[in-house]
């Protein structure tokens, strides 16, 4: 997820080359809608929920003011994410939001934690509808349609009346481009979809989205963070509290804190040649150095720019390091990657 990591399994893909461009563009310059059948939800209640949660995952819910989320990891005793997933303070209850693939697996260690503690878990995932709209433009959309909102910060939320419609409407935290999940009863969702497209939403498919992820430079769990690996090494700083208290992994995760002991990080790279595949090894000299767990074709401009994301060794990991990556060049990018979300030719 890490959507916000926005939703990785949306409708259709687009095959027509011009399509996909055209439906990249309106990410970058304009709005696109998307579904979110593939997000699961899971409220937490009962009088321990905060202290609870607080003491699963590695960011701080205990000080989570109301109407707002954070993002986080599921760690093991090792300190090996287990999942990703998005914390919301509902006020008299917690909502956690995570990939649809993840969330028995979500269930199955919070049931373990679970003893004597007041803490009710429930899936609540058919009871809303997501539809998810991003751009630059994504405001004026939303306006037009008739859902005027008020600032809201990364991962802040505000419930709306939208004709006969309550909406949760959540600011998305993807740090290119401005975006929002629409949560709704699914009786309205085609209609509120309608009203967004006739307000000049131009709707996009799976292969758009991922374009617009791998651009952002955010990881996806079970792709670009996998169980073997540690926190401090995806980089994903946003996810870590460091004073928060006790959690599932919090020794493992402070000491790499306090000995700067991990060796690789998550990185973007610019490729110069065809695309490597997801697993191919990102060497120099001969040695193995990292890996390549997304890439992608950039529509932009007239032509097509070539980037990846993978992990690095720390030590060649600065910007415009040379590195190979199978037969071709991997010049090594800060993320989100630049030049992609300055306007479109």
């Amino acid at each position: 997820m890490t959507l916000t990591a926005l939703d990785q399994n949306r409708p259709a893909t687009a095959a027509d080359p011009n399509i996909l461009r055209a439906e990249f563009n309106a990410l970058r310059s304009g709005c696109g809608i998307y579904d979110l059948r593939e997000s699961a939800r899971l409220s937490i209640t009962g009088g321990d929920r905060v202290r609870w949660l607080n003491g699963m995952v590695t960011n701080n819910i205990r000080d989570l003011p109301p109407s707002h989320g954070v993002y986080a990891f599921l760690l093991n005793p090792q300190g090996r994410i287990q999942a990703d997933l998005y914390a919301y303070n509902r006020g008299d209850s917690l909502l956690v939001e995570t990939d649809r693939g993840l969330l028995e697996k979500i269930l199955q260690i919070f049931d373990h934690y679970i003893i004597m503690d007041d803490v009710g878990l429930r899936n609540v995932s058919e009871q809303l509808a997501g539809i998810g709209v991003a751009g630059p433009r994504t405001r004026d959309v939303l306006r037009t349609a008739g859902a005027d909102l008020p600032q809201l910060v990364p991962l802040q939320f505000v419930d709306l009346r939208w004709r006969d419609a309550s909406l949760i409407v959540v600011r998305g935290d993807n740090p290119s481009v401005d975006s929002y999940s629409i949560w709704v009863e699914p009786g309205h969702s085609a209609s509120l979809s309608k009203a967004l497209a006739e307000a000049g939403a131009t709707p996009v498919g799976i292969d758009a989205l991922e374009l617009l992820r791998i651009a952002s430079g955010i990881p996806r769990y079970g792709q670009d963070i996998r169980e073997r690996d540690l926190p401090q090494e995806t980089e994903q700083t946003r996810a870590l509290n460091f004073s928060k208290g006790c959690y599932i992994g919090q020794e493992i995760v402070e000491r790499i804190r306090s000995r700067g002991t991990v060796h690789r990080k998550f990185s973007g790279f610019e490729i110069d040649g065809l695309l490597p595949p997801p697993g191919a090894k990102v060497q120099i000299d001969g040695k193995d150095v990292g890996e390549i767990t997304s890439a992608a074709l950039l529509p932009v401009g007239d032509g097509h720019r070539a980037v990846a994301l993978g992990y690095v060794r720390r030590e060649f990991g600065t910007p415009g390091k040379q590195l190979d990556a199978g037969d071709v060049k991997a010049s090594v990018s800060d993320l989100p990657f630049k030049g992609i979300f300055d306007g479109v030719s």
